[in-house]
């Protein structure tokens, strides 16, 4: 148990020393990621279009990652998927990995004030960089992804996650025997209750009465302290317990198979058919290609685009997609079809989920 935690956090650190010793990383065109598959049907708000690249040259995208992409899946599918669009695009695309603050503001000048066409970057952790040097440089398109930074030559992707929270609060209370529920989160932030919330309005839709608990790590990369969150919550009853704690899931999936409850990931299918028998989805992979795509074929403008259920950007394994492992007997099909029911509810708006940021 101790021996997996440490591999788990010598791998972290390690590659922070890597990312410390160099932090940009060419990410050629020549390899595919993911595929793409949100609709390209999402709202855009703002008229102005980005200018096309000149001179007949294949345009150059830059993707500017906040911290190293390690092993966290929300990085890593938007950088698999800017790769696929250099490739199925004909576009030159680099990904520069940011070790702090300081590198941040350095990867989004440096290529501001390089000949790439296009900057994508993403999280509230470039808010600040991004608000100082786009203005300085109007004649660059930006996009930022799961953050909304307002100017004129920024195009803000936006992610709807309460709506994919509620169907996997949902399926907790569905799964829970003891009536009592956990969540184990990253950090106590205002982007972070999309989460906590919307798990919350979809457990008490199924069960009013539920008891949920809900624990900080306070970090995105410390296994050790999730699993500590974990087996204490399951020590007071919890038979589910969901992991948003990036990097720190592997933790809770450890005392899951430890102690025997359910629980779920994020961002990507880590299902295990066993102890991990859901994981909440976000096409980070997919966005990221879309915005390339959009820039390439001169549909890019700026504004607010938003990616909720509807569109493909959230969602949950076995109702919204298929997912590698077999369905767990826990879960069952009764329960996943009532699940699709609701996420159905919810697209066409019969079903309104809060959104915490805006109430």
């Amino acid at each position: 148990m101790k021996k997996t935690l440490s591999l788990v956090m010598m791998f972290v650190l390690i590659a922070g020393v890597l990312a410390a010793c160099g932090s940009t990383k060419n990410n050629n065109s020549n390899n595919a990621g993911s595929s793409a598959g949100a609709s390209s049907s999402a709202p855009a708000s703002g008229s102005a279009s980005a200018p096309a690249a000149s001179n007949g040259k294949p345009k150059k995208i830059a993707l500017i990652t906040p911290e190293p992409i390690g092993i966290n899946a929300f990085f890593v599918l938007m950088d698999e998927g800017l790769k696929k669009a250099g490739k199925d695009f004909g576009v030159e695309v680099k990904t520069l990995e940011s070790t702090d603050p300081a590198s941040i503001e350095q990867n989004i000048r440096t290529a501001a004030a390089g000949d790439y066409d296009l900057i994508i970057t993403a999280t509230y952790q470039v808010e600040d960089a991004l608000k100082k040097i786009a203005p300085e440089y109007k004649d660059k398109s930006f996009a930022v992804i799961d953050t909304v930074v307002d100017l004129p030559n920024v195009r803000s992707i936006a992610f709807r996650e309460y709506e994919a929270s509620y169907l996997l609060g949902a399926a907790a209370a569905l799964v829970s025997k003891s009536g009592t529920v956990g969540n184990v989160v990253a950090m106590d932030i205002p982007l972070l209750s999309k989460y906590t919330s919307g798990f919350e309005q979809g457990a008490k839709s199924i069960n009013p009465n539920i008891k949920i608990l809900v624990g900080y790590v306070g970090g995105y990369t410390d296994p050790a302290k999730a699993k500590e969150l974990a087996l204490q919550q399951n020590g007071q009853g919890a038979d589910f317990i969901a992991g948003m704690s990036a990097a720190g899931d592997l933790g809770v999936f450890e005392a899951a198979g430890e102690k025997g409850f359910y629980t779920s990931g994020q961002d990507t299918d880590n299902t295990d058919g066993k102890q991990v028998i859901l994981a909440q989805l976000k096409g980070t992979d997919a966005v990221a290609y879309e915005t390339v795509k959009d820039f390439v074929e001169g549909n890019f403008s700026y504004g607010v685009r938003d990616y909720g259920l509807k569109e493909g950007g959230v969602g949950l394994t076995y109702v919204n997609k298929d997912s590698k492992s077999p369905l767990s007997d826990a879960l069952g099909q009764e329960n996943v079809d009532k699940l699709k029911k609701i996420s159905d509810d919810i697209i066409a708006g019969t079903t309104v989920v809060k959104n915490p940021l805006q109430q």
